[in-house]
């Protein structure tokens, strides 16, 4: 086994204050190149010894591991199309970095082939905000980002430069006209007929903006004051919210009452703080009906289809060695391309997935596909604590390729192998 690693010097303009680097290293199947752990500690979810074991399982576990080390944690990664993901620090008191790399080259081709000469991230623009950055979306089919954070619900657009340079600019922001400075706005984008963007931090002033022109053309008629973990676009016209206490909120713009929903969650869940993940529909139902997961901090998993939202289709618990004390990192998601599967992290250093189709309907305890625990072997040499997976993301179009990211500053693009079954 082989150890080293490769490393990408970067130096831009709108990085002359400080030049930076993304530190990499690529492990396959029959090809491993490892970053040195150094002086490695006990931890709870693997122990020292189990390590090695396990870099070398990853030669089966894995059809592709790439491991990065990037200059400060990210809690986004977006697609930039097929080819580019953007990442962005999340640090207070300081200024953050906006990038878009590139992926290596071997993960953007379709077809199988040799050796690729590119194995890692390339910077492909960046820049700086001067807030940290804890959402941010690309508006589809547009050169646009929008980007959200404390200390305030306002938002920042920016603009990806043209090709001939590799900035990406600060174009405006937007004001959300309240007053909540204890908490950030949640984000989602659409294109329609001109670029928009559905923001709010609670049910009750969740809203539409236009980007451009930052004209208001959508508020919530809701009393609900419940603060929101998360809020997408299922259409042009039609939004979803979930609140942190896990209800659901389905509104359609052209509509005037409140938005409708579910308003309770199981008694036995109160207390917990929920997120979640929308699919385009699992097999055997109808493709234009999204299905809801929803993850609570306790590991409890539902499935709910909109059409009728009280009564949910699966219910389940994931194995989590403990439960989260805040829905700051949970993230759930659903593969765009592998039937029935979903994501889950936020628990700790690792990525779990799960064949949703496998669930009884009477609920209990899931068993995952597989587990990730990378970041955890990765973060093995640095002192303090061990890294917590702060975001992940499915690649587009390959059925088992996932990026993932931890408070450490790591960030991984893994693919694991079909044949392998957890034990």
């Amino acid at each position: 086994m082989s150890q080293g690693a490769s490393r990408v010097g970067v130096s831009r303009d709108w990085r002359a204050s400080r030049p930076g680097r993304v530190v990499g290293h690529v492990a396959g199947r029959g090809h491993v190149t490892l970053w040195p752990l150094g002086g490695a500690r006990a931890c709870p979810v693997m122990a020292e010894e189990s390590a090695e074991d396990w870099l070398v399982e990853s030669l089966r576990l894995y059809n592709d591991l790439h491991v990065f080390e990037l200059q400060e944690p990210t809690r986004v990664i977006e697609w930039i199309g097929e080819k580019s993901v953007c990442v962005a620090g999340c640090e207070n008191s300081r200024r953050n970095e906006i990038l878009q790399l590139l992926l290596p080259q071997k993960l953007c081709v379709k077809e199988k082939q040799g050796l690729c000469p590119e194995r890692d991230f390339k910077v492909e623009r960046g820049g700086f905000s001067n807030r940290p950055v804890y959402s941010l979306r690309h508006v589809p089919d547009t050169s646009l980002l929008v980007t959200s954070g404390p200390p305030d619900t306002s938002l920042q657009v920016w603009q990806l430069a043209a090709e001939d340079t590799d900035v990406i600019k600060s174009v405006s922001t937007i004001p959300t006209g309240n007053d909540s400075k204890k908490s950030w706005a949640k984000i989602a984008t659409t294109l329609a007929r001109t670029p928009c963007v559905l923001h709010g931090s609670r049910v009750n002033n969740v809203q539409i903006t236009e980007i451009e022109s930052k004209k208001n053309i959508y508020t919530a008629a809701s009393s609900i004051s419940d603060e929101v973990s998360g809020l997408e676009f299922l259409d042009c016209n039609t939004w979803l919210a979930c609140c942190v206490k896990g209800q659901l909120c389905l509104a359609d713009v052209r509509q005037p009452q409140s938005p409708q929903g579910d308003m309770s969650v199981p008694s036995a869940l109160s207390g917990e703080q929920w997120c979640m993940g929308v699919s385009s529909g699992l097999q055997g139902s109808d493709v234009n009906a999204p299905t809801i997961a929803r993850l609570s901090s306790g590991g409890q998993l539902t499935l709910t289809d909109l059409r009728n939202i009280p009564k949910p289709l699966k219910s389940a618990r994931c194995k989590v060695s403990a439960a989260s004390q805040s829905a700051e990192f949970l993230c759930v998601s659903w593969a765009p391309v592998l039937d029935g599967c979903l994501a889950v992290s936020g628990f700790n250093g690792t990525v779990d997935i799960y064949d949703t189709r496998s669930w009884p309907v009477s609920g209990g305890e899931a068993e995952s596909l597989f587990s990730h625990k990378g970041h955890i072997i990765s973060g093995m040499d640095n002192g303090g604590d061990f890294p917590l997976v702060t975001t992940h993301a499915w690649h587009p179009w390959k059925p088992r390729m996932l990026l993932s990211a931890a408070s450490d500053g790591s960030l991984h693009v893994w693919d694991w192998a079909e044949s392998h079954k957890e034990s």
